[in-house]
């Protein structure tokens, strides 16, 4: 449904008018002059420089969107209203959003700001940090788009939800940056030499869609509220300039302006110009512009009215404008934006509206929410302005982030006459021609407040989908998002916890689907674990007949089965084969077609439910035995000298108490038994009869066998204290060993061979510790090279060395081995092919790179518990079924497949995923929709044949606007961040990178052409379930796996890309677009968390308290302004100094602010499945530097594009497509 209204008609406008001022005003078009060439260089870093007589031809062609004025007075808008907003809908009786722009730093990094990420063990258990590389590496070319500006558009097919518009903006330089209607104050120029000429270059703009010149709507927003009073001046002030905040501001010090290119001389100079350009950013944003950013339209010379006042007149005395511009003829340069406006008297024309002064609200920050206006459910803004006016007097205690701004781009202003440039290159504003220098053209970039944020999405799905309870038994209706806390009831479809899928409409034949390239695919997670409040799948028992099947495609008995003929058969809604229902299952029909007892079987009545099965679903029509657990303890020198061994052994004694079990009041069923190992194996007979336990070793690792079988595997009650005695013994027989080698592939071989004596299925626990390089199969070698990172090579790195690990893989899922690896190495360790077995088994991971006994044992023990404990099933087989017309094509996971069909898994728990693709192979009808069933045949814990499962009706569409309205970002990008991991084995990094960036392009651009009523072609526009997919999309692109720091690990990028492999939507979620709260806004009284702000470091206040979630780290961001209460509070020290950055848990305080924040990691631990280690990084310590890779928004140091760079690109991309 689309929310937007104009009158009553839900449709969302996007159009472009000319500007018109006041009716009090003369307006005159003016024309423009179109007639030079344009530069035509494709190469984002090459080329000359452009001229300035190029760049005023450029303007010439820009045009910005903007949606229609109010009935008032041309050119302004209603004051903002006081209802509360609608998610995702425009009035189309506001202007668009203006967006103050920021200036963008060089490509080189400034001081503090551009160094490389922190060293890899600090947020995967990495190496120390290394020295900071230069940002060479670019994931994509630079974009010639244009910023975009944000409006809606209606779907021409049917009514879809409004999308997001971006219009295009005309550039400014990173040096010479200015901004119409802004004042900046006097100061006095620092003469500086003629920088070089800069090496990135512009490319050349697009055309403006077809106008003629003489059409060219100027820049346009909405009407001024009445005028601010003059204390809030200078926050505005600060709020529209980018660049570095004066240090006695209470915000986040920005490092110094980089000193490459242009900006070495712009960082002195430019504050001297009479009326101001403001001080270059050099923010945690430090991107390159995209060249080729759209032209401005030329200025034309206007006598100020009666009021202006005095461009001389100090800043803060100006009084805000209101009105806009006329489209002026000609371009010299520009005048400051932003704030109020110093006007020559000479200058002629209606006055500059103000920025902050613009049209009513929208409902989500990215659409642009009302002047000074906080957002729908969110505190005041918070953070820093992004930068400040020389000779503005700080605001007392000012700690809120400046409001963001409504409207259209602003309208450059004409030249003022009589100025000369501050320093050699500088534009002449308004005075003779002077020869171009080597300063580069401006360019104006998008403010980040004025595009989609990922914020205001989570906080309105909050508000509209968490109070109601979400139930499944509408056929293809979203649920809400993984970040919203909501309660299932099923109807009949799985719930979201278990299935979630990238679209809940498909389309109906396979060219509509090819022609949108939305991926079809499904995030299944069949034992997902269920909160408190919801029932787990109930367990439906049909006896020795077993589960009531199709007898044609096999599928099981669920709601989408419809019974005929009285209730004698039934019709398979998947393959539409006619059953006998069997004679004890028979059951009468009442009058609507339903089963008497459908309410009371979950099989007909609910989404997900389990069987149990017959021995004719066991292997070798034999039931199964309960499972075992063996642990295998590498006792290496590495290993015992880092505490890993006594750390092991002295937790393994409380932790055979808490082996899996279903009846948590009986004994588990799970047997254990125990190895360690170097070079040799030693195998332990724990028998229960012994009075001390027995080793036996096997030095003979060529040909692996076990040597016992009665007294291996026991039972934990019988044996406690042979295992006991066991566990206190190995950390002293090993204490003193010399012996660095280790082996692995026996390791495992040992585990899986005494499996197959026992004839059960079970669990490894590997702790290893080094590169296996012993003479054993398996033995591998060290094949670290930096060199081919980059290169066509470098997809060898991810692939394993040696083929042994892939049989010996094949050999654990056959008997139902899963193998679980906990690494902790201090070199390279080869995870890639290590690696291999426990990916094919469904096991996991861990890794502890330079692992600490004091502060990383808290970490590997939580880790150890919950892997030990959580629930899991074995010797797994699952296969999906679908309805006729598609059918699953692709599996993504840890599993291995020995068919195109069966995903079997060893090992199967509460926290691995499978990601099926589907695809078309034939015609879907809109009436019947489309059906799915996962099935998973598994052995519980107590040796239970069992079947979960799970079904799934989505609705088919002939309309693709139908497609666009029910698709859910978050699993999308799940999807595409898995097949793109995959795809490193066998293509470059950098061709991986740039089909997701086509195939995202491709997905907007038909989104565009098919469903959003026509517009300006420089407007980017985006449908309201998807305009999160840019800045997610970056995030993926920027990982470390596809875009690594010069100082990420081989095995870091292979651990992360195996850990994502089997990740849900919630964790692949935070994993990408990591959590930040700002803590010192938090109520300690109150059960609400604060509300999160966006992954950049202009968000960051010197006075603030930050935790930020990766979904592996926690970091406990300090600012070197905090208040003395909020570090006693937290820290029992009012002393910043005194602060201890090793400190990886938070002294337990008696306050209520304390206490709050332990609550609130202790639940976000909770809400993960691996440990979350907290680091706390003070401001300006060298920990910081990992803290900023994970402010996803911002630039990185590795050349990966802050999300505004990145939507420039995209639209770039689309607008290709288009053309």
């Amino acid at each position: 449904m689309c929310v937007c209204v104009c009158v009553c008609v839900c449709v969302c406008v996007c159009v472009n008018l000319s500007l018109r001022p006041p009716v009090s005003q003369p307006y005159t078009p003016a024309p423009m002059n179109l007639s030079t060439p344009q530069p035509s260089y494709r190469q984002p870093f090459a080329g000359p420089p452009t001229s300035m007589q190029q760049m005023t031809n450029q303007m010439a062609g820009m045009q910005v969107g903007s949606a229609p004025p109010t009935g008032t007075a041309p050119g302004y808008a209603v004051p903002p209203s006081s209802q509360p907003p609608v998610s995702g809908a425009y009035t189309s009786t506001a202007p668009p959003p203006s967006f103050p722009p920021t200036s963008t730093a060089s490509t080189h990094p400034a001081a503090g700001d551009g160094a490389a990420p922190g060293p890899p063990q600090a947020f995967y258990g990495g190496a120390p940090p290394a020295p900071p590389p230069t940002a060479a590496q670019q994931p994509f070319p630079t974009s010639s788009a244009p910023p975009p500006a944000f409006s809606t558009a209606p779907p021409t097919q049917a009514p879809a939800a409004p999308p997001v518009s971006v219009g295009a903006a005309p550039p400014v330089s990173q040096a010479s940056q200015a901004f119409p209607g802004g004042p900046a104050p006097p100061a006095q120029p620092q003469p500086q030499p003629a920088p070089p000429p800069p090496q990135q270059q512009q490319l050349p703009p697009f055309s403006a869609a077809g106008l003629p010149p003489s059409h060219q709507p100027p820049f346009t927003s909405g009407a001024p509220p009445p005028a601010a009073p003059p204390t809030s001046q200078p926050q505005q002030q600060q709020h529209l300039y980018g660049g570095p905040l004066p240090p006695q501001q209470g915000g986040y010090p920005q490092p110094p302006p980089p000193t490459s290119s242009s900006s070495a001389t712009a960082a002195t100079t430019n504050s001297g110009f009479p009326g101001g350009l403001p001080p270059p950013q050099a923010s945690a944003r430090p991107s390159q512009p995209y060249p080729g950013a759209p032209p401005m339209g030329q200025q034309q010379q206007q006598p100020p009215p009666v009021s202006q006042p005095s461009p001389f007149l100090p800043p803060s005395s100006a009084p805000p404008l209101s009105g806009p511009l006329p489209p002026p003829p000609t371009a010299t340069g520009f005048a400051p934006q932003g704030g109020a406006p110093p006007r020559h008297p000479g200058m002629q024309g209606p006055p500059m509206q103000h920025p902050s002064m613009s049209g009513p609200p929208m409902s989500q920050a990215n659409h642009v929410g009302p002047p000074g206006a906080n957002q729908p459910g969110m505190p005041p803004p918070m953070g820093p302005p992004t930068g400040a006016m020389p000779g503005v007097p700080p605001q007392p205690g000012m700690q809120g982030y400046p409001p963001q701004q409504n409207g259209a781009f602003g309208q450059m202003r004409a030249p003022q006459p009589g100025y000369p440039g501050p320093y050699p290159g500088q534009q002449n504003f308004g005075g003779p021609p002077q020869p171009s220098a080597s300063a580069p053209p401006p360019q104006k970039r998008l403010d980040p407040d004025s595009i989609p944020s990922p914020i205001q999405v989570i906080e309105d799905d909050k508000a509209n989908k968490g109070a109601e309870p979400f139930t499944t038994g509408v056929r293809g209706q979203a649920p809400p998002l993984v970040t919203t806390n909501f309660q299932v009831k099923d109807q009949g479809n799985a719930s979201p916890r278990f299935i979630r899928c990238t679209a809940y409409n498909i389309p109906c034949t396979s060219d509509m689907a090819k022609q949108s390239q939305v991926p079809l695919a499904a995030v299944i997670k069949p034992l997902a674990t269920l909160p408190a409040d919801e029932t787990p799948p109930y367990i439906v028992d049909h006896g020795e007949s077993g589960p009531i099947r199709c007898n044609r495609c096999k599928a099981y008995m669920c709601p989408y089965m419809q019974f005929i003929e009285g209730g004698r058969r039934f019709q398979c809604g998947f393959c539409s084969c006619v059953t006998e229902v069997p004679p004890q299952y028979f059951q009468h029909l009442d009058h609507t077609g339903k089963r008497v007892d459908c309410y009371d079987r979950p099989e007909l009545s609910m989404g997900s439910y389990e069987f149990l099965a017959t021995v004719d679903y066991c292997k070798n029509n034999k039931l199964p035995q309960p499972p075992a657990f063996i642990f295998l303890i590498d006792v290496s020198y590495n290993a015992v000298r880092s505490g890993m061994v006594g750390i092991v052994c002295q937790e393994l004694k409380t932790l055979l108490d808490y082996l899996p079990r279903e009846n948590p009041d009986l004994p588990s069923p799970v047997r254990v038994g125990f190895v360690t190992y170097n070079k040799v194996l030693h195998f332990y007979n724990v028998k229960s009869s012994l009075a001390q336990p027995q080793m036996m070793v096997v030095s003979d690792v060529a040909d692996m066998f076990v040597p016992l079988l009665d007294g291996f595997l026991v039972n934990v009650n019988e044996s406690r204290m042979v295992i006991e005695s066991l566990l206190d013994q190995i950390p002293e027989m090993f204490a003193d060993t010399r012996e660095t080698e280790t082996v692995f592939g026996p390791v495992i071989q040992a585990g899986l061979e005494a499996l197959k004596a026992a004839d059960c299925a079970g669990k490894l626990f590997i702790f290893h510790t080094s590169l296996p390089i012993a003479e054993a199969p398996g033995k591998l070698k060290n094949r670290e090279d930096k060199k081919q990172v980059g290169t066509d090579k470098e997809k060898a790195l991810f692939q394993p060395q040696a083929s042994f690990y892939g049989n010996l893989a094949k050999e654990c899922v056959a008997q139902g081995c899963c193998v679980d690896l906990f690494l902790f190495p201090n070199q390279y360790v080869d995870v890639a092919t290590l690696g291999v077995v426990p990916t094919s088994t469904g096991g996991s991971i861990y890794k502890y790179t330079y692992f600490q006994a004091q502060s990383d044992q808290e970490r590997f023990l939580h880790d150890l518990r919950r892997d030990v404990q959580k629930q899991v099933g074995f010797d797994a087989v699952m296969r999906v079924r679908t309805s006729t017309g598609i059918r699953a094509t692709d599996f993504l996971g840890s599993f291995y497949m020995s068919n195109t069909t069966d995903v079997e898994l060893a090992g199967l728990d509460c926290d691995k995923t499978v990601t099926v693709e589907f695809r078309h192979d034939d015609k879907l009808s809109e009436d019947t929709g489309a059906f799915m069933q996962c099935a998973v045949l598994y052995t519980s814990c107590s040796g239970q044949r069992r079947l979960r499962v799970h079904n799934m009706a989505v609705n088919c569409c002939m309309q693709l606007a139908d497609l666009y309205r029910n698709c859910e970002t978050d699993t999308i990008i799940n999807f595409f961040s898995k097949y793109a991991f995959r795809s490193v084995l066998n293509s470059p990094t950098k061709n991986v990178r740039d089909s997701l960036i086509n195939q995202c392009a491709q997905i907007l651009a038909c989104y565009r052409k098919n469903c959003a009523s026509p517009s300006s072609a420089g407007q980017l526009i985006l449908p309201e379930c998807m305009k999160l997919l840019p800045v997610y999309l970056n995030c993926v692109l920027k990982s470390d796996v596809l875009h690594p720091a010069a100082d990420t690990s081989l095995d870091d990028r292979a651990y992360l890309r195996q850990l994502l492999s089997c990740m849900d939507v919630a964790e692949s979620h935070v994993f990408f677009y990591p959590r930040l709260l700002p803590l010192h806004k938090m109520d300690a009284e109150s059960e609400a968390l604060p509300v999160a702000i966006r992954g950049s470091e202009e968000r960051l206040s010197k006075g603030g308290l930050y935790l930020l979630e990766t979904g592996l780290n926690l970091f406990l961001w300090v600012g070197a302004s905090a208040q003395q209460e909020l570090l006693q509070n937290v820290f029992g020290t009012t002393a910043f100094g005194q602060i201890d950055p090793n400190m990886t848990s938070l002294p337990e305080l008696d306050n209520p602010f304390s206490k709050k924040l332990r609550e609130i990691i202790a639940s976000f631990r909770a809400q993960r499945s691996r440990y979350m280690k907290l680091m706390v990084v003070k401001q300006d310590d060298k920990l910081e530097l990992i803290f900023k890779h994970f402010l996803v928004e911002d630039k990185n140091n590795c050349g990966g594009a802050s999300y505004v760079d990145f939507l420039c690109h995209m639209h770039k991309e689309i607008r290709q497509l288009l053309s």
